[in-house]
């Protein structure tokens, strides 16, 4: 009859809407799934950018430190072997002391122009182009740091110990102190620029 026809028409369209509401809700739930999937992907990148970042600022402390340590270190020991016999010299000599307690500083002004860096970037655009520029910044500072302390280790122990039997090496030596000191800076100052090219949020 007519009336069982609409109740069975009605029934078939509950059913038909219960099933495309079971493969919206599917469909809903598969993307759902898809979304929390790239935002945990985005996240573990975004966390390994900070992680090169954050590395940058390690190198450049300290490997600066180390070469000032043995660029100190080396030349301590010749200025104490030669103040045994040349005690009016102990001062004079101290200069190599001085270049290379001054690569901890390089060190220390990279550490904190990239930790600003890294500070003052929104959360979710720290970029992997700004890790790399940081980690890159800070090796150029940490290892050309490195290797001037280096070579002012090495040409402040023998020169404070020939200056002891000759006082005209002194001239020699401090121009030496100079040019090792010299690498350092050109690590300094290529860190620097390079910290400048990270991405900024506001740019895109």
């Amino acid at each position: 009859t007519a009336t069982t026809e609409i109740y069975t028409r009605s029934i078939v369209g509950s059913v038909r809407c219960v099933q495309e509401t079971g493969y919206q809700r599917r469909v809903h739930g598969d993307f759902r799934k898809k979304m929390i999937f790239e935002i945990a992907t985005i996240e573990e990148d975004v966390n390994t950018n900070y992680f090169f970042g954050f590395l940058g600022i390690a190198c450049a402390v300290v490997f600066a430190n180390l070469g000032s340590a043995y660029g100190s270190a080396k030349s301590g020991v010749g200025i104490t072997s030669m103040g045994v016999l040349r005690p009016d010299l102990i001062i004079k000599s101290v200069v190599p002391v001085v270049m290379a307690g001054i690569l901890g500083i390089y060190g220390l002004i990279i550490g904190v122009i990239l930790n600003q860096k890294i500070g003052g970037t929104a959360a979710g655009y720290y970029y992997p182009k700004n890790g790399f520029s940081h980690l890159s910044s800070g090796l150029c500072c940490g290892l050309s740091s490195l290797a001037a302390g280096l070579a002012i280790g090495v040409v402040g122990d023998a020169g404070v110990r020939a200056n002891a039997q000759q006082e005209q090496v002194f001239v020699g030596m401090l121009l030496t102190l100079i040019f090792a000191e010299a690498l350092a800076l050109y690590g300094l100052i290529v860190a620097i620029i390079i910290s400048q090219q990270s991405v900024s949020y506001t740019h895109l």
